[in-house]
């Protein structure tokens, strides 16, 4: 017979902190004080997090010593909270081993690698009180969670007030605003949610889209030892850009042999090759033509497409990601993109920030993409090239250039200062911004003398390329134009 437990009100309260902290998204504000909350006073060293993993293990070890178990809870609500903690301990039990298993999934490919410890993890669950098919939830839950963290904060670097804005929403795109509502309800159900990505060219839409499709619930296959496939198979991808209006149809729903001059062999299309785990990311949706919204449009609502020259049904069970860089109430006005196809995309529409913005909201963000970037290139000890390259970037384009393709330009800045020890920025932002600034700052009388040579120095070799051109030209020496043009441009105050 099982042994009925009661818990105190301050356990009861303690309980719900723990609720509350498992279900919280992991990049706000909020888990951050529900964390310090469990935590309470410790070594000012120690993670507030580590802390509080700590604290919940050391109450739950108390309450299996005096035979707490969730069958034996008295109440529903008991075993609810009861149940929340056991999962918030055994996630963190187990994390450095998922964040192995993604690693070596990174590593694989496209074949599911064997779960080493799920065995040891599916006892645990079963012990604590989950049935088998429970347990199995609970890991493939677990692994989903680890890797919508691990994906999100490694694909989108930044502290800006904007990209901790936008983890937190990639976050409840996958899960919810209440990941309680997502376990109970719509785990399973997520591929009724369409995404609808806004952002200028080269401010990561395409990360943001394989954020979500890398990290879509997969379940686990027990008898295997894996999961049932790879999370790198679970996001396909088109730039519909790249292909003329007649190609289109054929990438996006395949094509049987003959069905057109040229179909010399059948095709596979985009949504046939997509998981059903998975999602499809449709970048520049707003090329499409009309016929083919329409077409898209009854994928969404019937969920059956066909082939091109088929009469043959298939089915589609992903989730659709789709985007533009261009504004979407100009397209809607303009009658290049329906409305019933825009309603059908924009349970979620989320706006990815640009560079600019986020550099106005935290200059450091530039420091800390800098380094993530030359990271990423040439390995993690790359100290010395990162200065480089930050000091490169200081002297030319400078601290006010605006960034106009974003963080795929700054990419390939940092490539050509690796390459040419310089980068002087698009000239059709530089020049004329950087004239309208110097004739303000002359205007204002804000420049001494050896400041406005300066000034116009850098300006004159960011048209020429050549120090001795300037030189002429201002009738300086080649050392002195140097100097003035590799002279790091001052912050305003």
């Amino acid at each position: 017979m099982t042994k009925s437990f009661t818990w105190t009100a301050e356990e009861r309260g303690f309980l719900r902190l723990v609720s509350r902290a498992a279900f919280c998204n992991p990049f706000s504000a909020e888990r951050e004080r529900l964390d310090r909350e469990l935590a309470g006073p410790g070594p000012a060293r120690e993670l507030a997090i580590d802390r509080a993993i700590r604290v919940v293990r050391e109450r739950l070890a108390a309450w299996d010593a005096r035979g707490a178990t969730l069958a034996g809870a008295r109440t529903v609500a008991d075993r609810e909270i009861f149940r929340s903690a056991l999962l918030f301990d055994l996630f963190h039990q187990y994390l450095e081993r998922f964040d192995a298993l993604i690693l070596a999934q990174v590593a694989a490919g496209d074949e599911p690698v064997r779960v080493p410890f799920a065995a040891e993890a599916l006892a645990d669950l079963r012990r604590r009180g989950f049935s088998r098919s429970e347990a199995a939830w609970a890991l493939a839950l677990f692994y989903q969670m680890r890797r919508a963290y691990y994906f999100i904060r490694g694909a989108l670097v930044g502290q800006s007030a904007a990209m901790r804005q936008l983890r937190i929403r990639l976050w409840n795109n996958l899960f919810t605003y209440d990941t309680r509502l997502y376990v109970d309800r719509l785990w399973n159900r997520m591929e009724d949610f369409a995404t609808l990505l806004l952002g200028a060219t080269g401010t990561g839409k395409g990360a943001a889209a394989g954020a979500i499709g890398r990290s879509a619930y997969i379940p686990f296959d027990e008898p295997r030892g894996s999961f049932q496939e790879s999370f790198s198979r679970t996001f396909v991808a088109i730039n519909l850009s790249q292909f003329p209006a007649p190609l289109i149809e054929s990438e996006l729903f395949g094509h049987k042999k003959g069905a057109f001059t040229g179909a010399l062999a059948p095709h596979q299309g985009l949504f046939a090759r997509c998981s059903p785990h998975g999602a499809v990311f449709l970048d520049e949706i707003g090329e499409l033509t009309i016929p083919v919204q329409i077409k898209l449009l009854q994928v969404l609502q019937e969920r059956v497409f066909s082939p091109v020259g088929s009469h043959e049904k298939l089915r589609f069970s992903g989730r659709v990601i789709a985007a533009t860089n261009q504004p979407m109430d100009d397209l809607r006005r303009a009658g290049r993109f329906r409305d019933d196809f825009y309603y059908r995309l924009c349970s979620d529409v989320i706006e990815i920030p640009t560079l600019q913005q986020r550099l106005a909201e935290d200059p450091g963000e530039l420091d800390r993409l800098i380094a993530h970037l030359v990271r990423r290139l040439a390995g993690p000890d790359a100290a010395e090239l990162t200065d480089i390259v930050r000091s490169a970037l200081a002297r030319q384009p400078g601290p006010h250039y605006p960034w106009p393709g974003n963080v795929r330009e700054l990419e390939q800045a940092i490539r050509r200062i690796l390459l040419t020890q310089a980068y002087h920025g698009d000239t059709r932002h530089t020049t004329g911004e950087a004239v309208a600034r110097l004739a303000a700052d002359v205007t204002a009388g804000a420049l001494t003398a050896d400041e406005l040579l300066a000034r116009y120095c850098r300006h004159l070799y960011q048209r020429n390329n050549n120090y001795e051109a300037v030189a002429r030209q201002t009738g300086l020496d080649r050392r002195t134009v140097k100097r003035y043009v590799t002279a790091p441009e001052p912050n305003p105050s």
